[in-house]
Order: C-alpha cells, then structure tokens, then sequence
C-alpha cells in the first residue's frame, strides 16, 4: 500500500502515515517523536511551578486553537500528545498546534537579538524550562 493510498480524509482532516507523520517531524519538528498514533513531545521542567507554568500555556493555546491535546503532568515533566480525535489519526491540525507549542514553550527572550527582554538566570531559584 503506497502512502497516499493509506492516507485518508475524514471529513476536512487528512489523515497522515505513519511514514508521512516521521518525515514531517523530523523535517519541522525534530525534538517530537511518533508513538502509538500520537505526536509527542516531553518538555522536562525545574521543577512544579514550571511545570504548571507549561501546563497552563499548552492549555491556552490548545483552547484558543479548539484543538485539544493529552497531557501527562509530573513534577518534573510534561508530555504533550496530539492526535485528531474526530479523524482518528494524525492531520495538520496536530502539526500545527505542536508547532505553536513549541514556539511559544520554547521562546528564550535572552536569545532575541536586540530585544530588551533578558530571560530567566540561569539559577535554581528562577530557572524555568530544561531547554534541549
């Protein structure tokens, strides 16, 4: 079976392969993996605070977007899983959710050349986000 005979379309979501689903990742999203129909990505904290603080922003954006992930919440941890429930599988819908997650989790301040914004110390009082 090629990919795009595997490739169906429910309703306006457009189901991707598992082949498709590893080569977007890699290509637009490499620190996310592939797993039991789900893109995921684990976002490792400083501790719960952070935690929270990854929580609630993965929760407001996934809210504004109307499309809504699983997360598993630890102390020291989150995971984000996406799936399009209505399609059963994998659509753009997920890719792009992940991809503002990633954008907005992952933004550095101190790394935004010219911006006025410092960013958290990197000290374990303030630290927020265990950056990869």
């Amino acid at each position: 079976m090629t990919q795009s005979q595997w490739r169906r379309k429910t309703g306006s979501d457009e189901v991707y392969s598992p082949e498709e689903i590893e080569a977007r990742l890699k290509a637009e999203l490499p620190q996310w993996y592939f797993e039991d129909g789900w893109i995921r990505r684990k976002y490792r904290t400083s501790g719960w605070k952070s935690t929270l603080m990854v929580v609630n922003t993965v929760g407001h954006l996934a809210e504004a977007a109307w499309h809504h992930p699983d997360l598993t919440v630890s102390y020291a941890f989150v995971t984000v899983k996406l799936m399009n429930h209505a399609a059963k599988g994998v659509t753009d819908k997920d890719f792009a959710l992940a991809a503002k997650i990633e954008e907005v989790v992952g933004w550095q301040p101190g790394r935004d050349e010219g911006s006025p914004l410092e960013g958290t110390p990197d000290d374990p009082r303030f630290r927020y986000l265990k950056y990869d």
